[in-house]
């Protein structure tokens, strides 16, 4: 049994010390928000912060990080008002989106560290890959959010994603067939 702090919750988990926390996280706790991409450490898609480290969770233990705190995607901000999350949308940084959450947790992990990064920290910090090309956007919407923690600038929290019920299921009467004789 491995014991460890999970977006601020202890957890125990019962599984085998030599599982992966990616699968812990995932299967385990239910929280898929850190993906699984390559499983060799080279793409960053589940990179999560353990103990202000920014960590490839499928390369390492769930035995070995006993006692550690581990902040999530979902741990860092369940309302998606993190600077960094505002930021990345306002810059229309996400596309297919696989990538963002191991690309937010290394940046969270590199501002609580660099208040202030400069290009060439945030490329240094930030090694997770994306097929979508989002790097030019990505080095301005993390300068955005480290302002906008330090108070100098106000991000505007945009529309919550998803459809409204409302609109999901709504009848359109042209498109409705007329009624079977």
């Amino acid at each position: 049994m491995s014991r460890l702090t999970v977006n601020n919750q202890p957890v125990e988990y019962r599984l085998d010390p030599a599982t992966p926390l990616l699968w812990a996280l995932r299967d385990a706790s239910n929280l898929t928000g850190t993906k699984y991409g390559c499983g060799t450490g080279h793409c960053g898609a589940c990179t999560v912060d353990i103990d202000g480290r920014a960590v490839l969770s499928c390369q390492v233990a769930v035995g070995a990080v006993e006692g550690s705190y581990v902040t999530t995607i979902e741990g860092l901000s369940r309302e998606r008002n993190h600077p960094l999350q505002l930021a990345f949308i306002a810059a229309n940084v996400p596309q297919c989106g696989y990538c963002i959450p191991g690309i937010i947790m290394a940046a969270s992990v590199l501002l609580k560290r660099n208040s202030g990064p400069d290009e060439t920290a945030i490329r240094a910090a930030i090694r997770n890959l994306c097929r979508c090309g989002i790097y030019p956007r990505l080095v301005e919407a993390i300068q955005r959010a480290a302002r906008a923690m330090r108070g100098e600038e106000t991000i505007p929290a945009g529309a919550r994603p998803g459809i409204d019920p409302a609109d999901a299921a709504r009848v359109v009467p042209a498109l409705v067939p007329p009624p079977r004789k």
